[in-house]
């Protein structure tokens, strides 16, 4: 319905247009391109101008003066009524009076368009786009039917507006045919930086896709990452919400859920809307949205008396002073947003003021103004309101419209006007020969074509109130923005209190600036990670939402939020919280409780022996000492003593020496104490087996042959550690695979199967006395030394076999432990199997100590 509409006023125009035989010129010349028509034509239209003044150079000015309308019925049979709009929107009122305002103060400033005026025709879009299409006609063309309807020649060079993203783009389409440059003061939609569609438009609002990314820097900023989105069903809200996510999809926020109120408003649509609201962990609200859209919503949403949500508005209504009373406090209070940037307009306040009925008599949008502003109307009209006695005061509602300290929207207004007044001077100020047009010629004065003036738009620039104004190739402006927190304010009412700022012309990461502790809300699907974990998706959810998983040990997180968890390097490990890596704990058999007390026992064993050595010396001349050759006595006594000491070198921080020390004394003093036994065991079977008659064998076992058998032994075993120690010698090691939270300082055996032949020589000794004592263990004599001999080997090898497995179970310095008790244990055998009954006689029973008595006769 809109194109048939907008078909069938264009038509005969675009007759006019195709009937014309020129071509454009290749590039801009002084006289008008074919592509435009060089007229406008003067279409039957009632839309009545707000208002109108007379210049060399007229400009359009297009104001949601209303933002409601009531459409007539259509049925093709007759021309339908003029559509009515309601609802008076002081606020934009203010906006058409600076127009007015600035062109005043142009026509009045002798250095700007000398010689020339600037005229104005403003209209009222009803903030629709369809309303906003009507409006645009008539600025083209002229508000009333007494106009013939043929092509005139217009003098229109602009048009400032629209305020609606939607609006800008149907106006906008009107008027590129003709070439007209367009500049809007409030729409921010990204898609009309499409110069394809939109050659003519130019702005002097940021673009959204300023906006989008200042949003969200902002909620990565506030750690918001669970937030739901709720935008209004046009161009506005579906291009913003298509940059919020583009410029989201690289950070870790998280869209809960988008909403869109209808374009019709829906009362049972929005009420779904609040439910879902409701019902999210999203505390945090992103709306894009015109004010008008979210005047009913927000009038249901405080009937449901939904609270708790920390909103996030669009510029499109940051600062829309319908929401200012204090009812709003306690469901809008602490809304955060971005307002387009505030500036200074000297004489706007007085200006405003001279507007009233007096001087306007017969102005129906002033008599509106004043019934909105007064409750009260000026005339006897057909209004049901009270006529005005002059002492009205301003309701509070619309008390927003004399605060001229920080204007916004009318800063933008204010400065659109002078980017055209700028352009037109420069374009009249042309030197000829030095223009941009064909040959370097310049645009005639007296024919000023609107394609003319847009060039001039493009490479406009100027600063006004400290403010640098200019467009890029795009037709944007500067992308700057102040941000904006709703407060309470000393009378209880909603006041916009300025927090920060973005500024989209400094470096990447520094454009925002904001006073955090101003805000204190919290909005995620999952709380923060702490250092010692890190962040683990849930299945089917979005990224916000994650389950903090401990790091595992030997790994570490040292910052919140973290993907992964580090691994420690080699010679460290995790803390107990896992926040970072500390030294690993170096273990050994050191002095310690445990190594301490084997030390005691050792030195105690070593202590005994020499003791019973002792002993031994000073009764070395007795019977029970020469029985059976004190000589074996004295160097089983004497193998003994090192046997005890050699576990001291187990205890202590491994080294080279110590380690090669450890097993070679241990194997070779064992072997020369079991190459003893094995002596004295041979010796007491052959001195018992030698009575009788014929054997001879005592004299094959003399101290001699004795001698040479203990060497013999032990020299084995020496031929082995000398091997050993050659090949493959034991060295000190630094062992974390065990006990990755520890590093074990231990002696490598260096050879296994060296390490395996020391213990199985010695076990191999041991097993012959064994088997030997065991057969001479019933042989007569009150002192027969088998069978003591018998137990220190079963000792012996049972404390050896015991040994195998625990050794090879046991960590770290406990294998040390294990090796050291297992040396100790069969050291205290021998030495308590073998002398204690002896050092009985000699001490407490020396009437014992007989040849007679040994040999058994009474």
């Amino acid at each position: 319905m809109t194109l048939l509409l907008v078909w069938c006023l264009l038509a005969p125009c675009l007759v006019s247009f195709l009937t014309q035989t020129s071509a454009s010129p290749p590039f801009p010349t002084a006289s008008p391109p074919a592509s435009a028509p060089a007229s406008v034509c003067s279409l039957q239209n009632d839309f009545a101008p707000g208002f109108v003044a007379e210049g060399d150079f007229v400009i359009g000015g297009i104001f949601p003066l209303h933002y409601n309308q009531e459409m007539p019925g259509l049925n093709y049979t007759y021309k339908p009524a003029a559509i009515r709009c309601n609802g008076f929107d002081p606020r934009a009122f203010r906006w058409a009076q600076t127009l007015r305002l600035a062109v005043e103060q142009i026509n009045q400033n002798q250095e700007f368009l000398p010689n020339h005026t600037l005229g104005y025709k403003i209209f009222d879009s009803c903030a629709y786009p369809l309303t906003g299409q009507r409006a645009a006609l008539a600025v083209l063309n002229g508000p009333s039917q007494a106009q013939p309807s043929t092509c005139s020649g217009a003098s229109l060079l602009a048009v400032v507006g629209e305020s609606g993203s939607a609006q800008s783009i149907v106006v906008s389409g009107i008027l590129e045919p003709f070439r007209i440059p367009m500049i809007s003061y409030f729409s921010s939609c990204a898609c009309l930086s499409d110069r394809r569609k939109y050659p003519t438009f130019f702005r002097v609002i940021p673009n959204d896709d300023y906006q989008v990314k200042a949003i969200a820097q902002l909620l990565v900023r506030l750690g918001w990452r669970w937030v739901g989105v709720v935008r209004g069903n046009r161009a506005y809200g579906r291009f913003a919400l298509q940059g919020l996510l583009r410029e989201l999809s690289d950070t870790e926020v998280c869209v809960a859920y988008q909403e869109t109120i209808p374009l019709l408003y829906d009362r049972d649509k929005a009420l779904e809307i609040m439910q879902v609201m409701r019902t999210s962990r999203a505390r945090v609200v992103v709306v894009f949205s015109a004010e008008g859209e979210m005047t009913p919503f927000l009038r249901d949403y405080m009937e449901q008396n939904i609270t708790g949500i920390q909103w996030v508005a669009s510029e499109a209504w940051v600062t829309a002073s319908v929401f200012t009373a204090s009812e709003y406090y306690p469901y809008l209070g602490g809304t955060i947003g971005f307002g387009i940037r505030q500036g200074s307009i000297p004489g706007l306040e007085g200006y405003l003021r001279e507007v009233n009925p007096q001087r306007y008599p017969s102005n129906p949008l002033v008599t509106e103004l004043w019934e909105a502003l007064y409750g009260c109307t000026p005339s006897s009209s057909f209004s049901s309101l009270p006529l005005c006695t002059g002492q009205e005061v301003l309701l509070e509602q619309h008390s927003a419209y004399m605060n001229t300290s920080s204007p916004r929207v009318a800063y933008n207004v204010y400065k659109a006007v002078y980017a055209i007044a700028h352009s037109l001077h420069n374009l009249l100020s042309c030197q000829p020969g030095a223009g941009p047009f064909l040959n370097q010629s310049c645009a005639l004065s007296s024919n000023i074509h609107p394609w003319q003036l847009q060039h001039y738009l493009q490479e406009v620039a100027f600063s006004i109130s400290n403010q640098q104004v200019n467009f890029d190739l795009k037709g944007d402006s500067i992308p700057y923005y102040d941000i904006l927190n709703w407060q309470r304010g000393s009378d209880g009412k909603i006041e916009f209190v300025n927090v920060g700022l973005f500024d989209g012309t400094k470096d990447s990461g520094k454009e925002l600036v904001i006073q955090e502790e101003a805000i204190a809300v919290v909005s995620v699907c999952s709380s923060s990670c702490a250092p010692g974990s890190r962040k683990a998706v849930r299945h089917g959810e979005p990224l916000c939402c994650f389950d903090c998983v401990p790091c595992d040990s030997g790994k570490i997180s040292n910052q919140t939020d973290s993907i992964e968890c580090t691994v420690c390097p080699e010679d460290f490990w995790s803390n107990d919280d896992g926040t970072r890596c500390i030294p690993k704990t170096v273990e050994f058999l050191s002095h310690d409780a445990m190594g301490l007390s084997l030390t005691v026992i050792a030195v105690v064993g070593a202590c005994l022996t020499i003791t019973v050595l002792g002993v031994f010396l000073h009764n070395r001349n007795t019977p029970i000492v020469r029985i059976n050759n004190s000589e074996l006595s004295f160097f089983i006594l004497i193998s003994l003593t090192p046997c005890f000491l050699c576990a001291l070198v187990f205890v202590g921080e491994p080294t080279s020496w110590s380690c090669m020390l450890r097993q070679t004394a241990f194997s070779i003093t064992f072997s020369l104490c079991i190459s003893c036994i094995l002596g004295k065991t041979l010796v007491v079977l052959a001195a018992f087996t030698s009575t009788r008659p014929g054997n001879n064998i005592m004299r094959w076992l003399g101290p001699r042959q004795q001698r040479v058998i203990i060497f013999s032994c032990t020299l084995v075993q020496v031929i082995i550690c000398t091997v050993w120690l050659k090949d493959a010698p034991p060295f000190p090691s630094r062992n974390s695979q065990y006990q990755s939270s520890k590093i074990i300082l231990e002696c490598s055996v260096g050879s296994s199967l060296a390490f395996w032949c020391v213990l199985g020589y010695i076990s191999l000794l041991a097993c012959l006395c064994f088997v030997l004592a065991f057969l001479a263990r019933k042989l007569p004599g009150n002192f027969n030394e088998a069978k003591f001999i018998t137990f220190s080997m079963l000792i012996f090898c049972a404390v050896w076999v015991s040994f195998i497995p625990a050794y090879v179970s046991s960590p770290g310095k406990y294998a040390d432990a294990v090796e050291t008790f297992a040396i100790l244990a069969s050291s205290y055998g021998l030495l308590f199997c073998l002398f204690p009954p002896k050092c009985f006689i000699i001490l407490l029973r020396p009437e014992q100590n007989t040849k007679q008595h040994l040999m058994g006769k009474k």
